[in-house]
């Protein structure tokens, strides 16, 4: 396998249908896959949860199914698997490290208040988490060349996404915290989210029936569907579509806006290249 193919799907952060952010953690029923190096300040709870190398995590880390933690990670508290663990070599946990299955670790790692396994133990250096989330995207998309990768990520939303459950995904450098989302490329958020911070992006799309206590800025194109609310300003240095039934309670800033009739924006509009008005 190709470094490079390994490299691409950092781009892709997809936040699938029914992703809550709130206050302390991101909940989802579906895998969480998060790249390396990033700064998160909230606990992650999914299915199984996959962290790539030298990423902090100030809260917890819970896999109702597995995790897999990559080299020199911090964690600020607990991590818990219901399942199976793997945990690279020189992670730190500051809290404590519970497995319900087998556990893999590697060398020097540090767990400040111990560890219960129930399974095997085995003092290992698992594969390498970047290795291992290509194969397991690779296998949910059922797919033998690693170069179609990009494609379909960027198609998951499509009509067709009910055939795949839809990993929760963070780019590598992405920066969550109280204050920001922040990721260096594309964001799609699924439907019926509800989100707390300021979404920062190089594109965003927000699907169906949204709630988003917070601001969108990108540096492309915006387009929030119907059924979405945003209680915060949307701006764009491109286009911004906002489509029939949403509901902007703040500004829409973007050198074009393209709004629905039915659409509804409390504050100021702002498109030095034109607004145009009509259909979905």
């Amino acid at each position: 396998m190709r470094g490079d193919s390994v490299k691409n799907w950092h781009r892709h952060c997809l936040l699938p249908d029914g992703t809550e952010l709130q206050e302390h953690s991101i909940k989802t029923d579906r895998d969480i896959v998060v790249g390396e190096f990033c700064q998160i300040d909230y606990g992650l709870r999914g299915a199984d949860v996959y962290v790539g190398e030298s990423t902090k995590i100030r809260e917890y880390v819970w896999a109702n199914g597995d995790a897999r933690i990559g080299n020199l990670c911090e964690i600020g508290s607990d991590v818990i698997a219901k399942q199976d663990a793997y945990i690279g070599e020189g992670v730190k946990i500051a809290g404590k490290l519970v497995v319900s299955g087998a556990l893999d670790i590697g060398e020097k790692v540090e767990i400040a208040q111990g560890f219960e396994a129930t399974g095997e133990i085995a003092v290992r250096n698992p594969m390498p988490v970047l290795v291992f989330i290509l194969i397991y995207l690779m296998t949910m998309l059922k797919i033998e060349n690693e170069r179609e990768l990009d494609r379909i990520l960027d198609n998951l939303f499509t009509d067709d996404d009910a055939k795949v459950e839809v990993p929760l995904m963070i780019p590598a450098r992405s920066r969550l915290n109280m204050k920001v989302f922040s990721v260096p490329s594309s964001m799609k958020i699924g439907r019926k989210c509800r989100l707390h911070g300021n979404i920062r992006a190089g594109s965003i799309e927000v699907l169906e029936d949204t709630v988003i206590f917070g601001s969108l800025r990108s540096r492309g194109t915006v387009s929030v569907a119907g059924g979405v609310t945003v209680h915060g300003n949307v701006e764009s240095n491109g286009k911004v579509f906002v489509k029939k039934g949403a509901h902007i309670l703040g500004d829409v800033i973007a050198k074009e806006i393209f709004l629905s009739e039915d659409a509804k924006i409390d504050g100021i509009i702002e498109a030095p290249h034109g607004m145009h008005i009509g259909g979905e």
